[in-house]
């Protein structure tokens, strides 16, 4: 834990964007990493709550509104995977897996159940101020652009509000989900590579396997319930111009 606390006065590392104090749920069995987390959370203007197991972390969650969901997946009673299923079910809420799995198909799967971001014990604590930052502002403000709407057949963007519909129905996204999907629509017949979309959307994505933009596009299409995106064979994503 030593590492961690050498980072807990490192004022270089606060990010000064809201004005007012956002709340973060930390989910984690370990005593003193839950109150390492707390400490430095709080030092850095987050309010904290603090869950020790599964059934605990949904009652917080059910009955309180928290801008960022912290959840270790080896936790006592209801495993992370699914508290985060119970979460992303309720709400677009940010959820941030942190945890001692480590290996591809631990991580493949947390994305798999739509987790905004994956780190991996041990880490380094600015970067993890930094992650915490970047989805509880992305949560938090609209896609700044010059045109509100933006219109891809029967899919429609609102870039202030960031909803979506699809014939007239609304789709709930997560905030990766919709950054991905604005990403995609504001230039239609546009070829993004997984590198490219990676570099524009995922913060240090040098330690993230390609693989999650996959994992993205596949939840994009089954919410989207259409052929709105397509796989460029060897090349990557786009979505189609449409006819006027």
């Amino acid at each position: 834990m030593s590492e961690y606390r050498a980072h807990l006065h490192d004022k270089s590392t606060i990010e000064d964007y809201n004005d007012h104090m956002k709340k973060i749920l930390v989910v984690e069995d370990e005593q003193d990493l839950r109150e390492l987390l707390d400490n430095y959370l709080s030092h850095e203007g987050y309010e904290v709550s603090l869950a020790r197991d599964g059934v605990e972390a949904i009652s917080l969650f059910s009955g309180s509104r928290f801008d960022l969901v912290i959840l270790d997946i080896m936790i006592p009673k209801i495993d992370g995977y699914s508290v985060c299923e119970v979460i992303k079910k309720q709400s677009d809420v940010p959820v941030l897996f942190l945890s001692a799995l480590s290996d591809e198909n631990s991580q493949i799967k947390g994305y798999d159940m739509m987790a905004d971001d994956y780190v991996t014990k041990p880490f380094s604590m600015p970067i993890l101020l930094r992650k915490i930052n970047a989805l509880v502002r992305r949560n938090d403000s609209p896609v700044n652009s010059n045109n509100a709407v933006c219109v891809c057949g029967d899919l429609l963007i609102n870039k202030d509000t960031m909803e979506v519909m699809v014939s007239g129905s609304p789709v709930t996204l997560t905030a990766r989900e919709f950054d991905l999907l604005l990403t995609l629509a504001k230039n239609p017949g546009r070829i993004y590579t997984r590198e490219m979309l990676l570099d524009l959307l995922w913060d240090y994505n040098s330690l993230v396997d390609e693989r999650i933009v996959d994992s993205h596009i596949k939840n994009l299409r089954h919410k989207l319930g259409g052929d709105y995106i397509e796989t460029v064979r060897g090349k990557g994503y786009r979505i189609a111009k449409k006819d006027p």
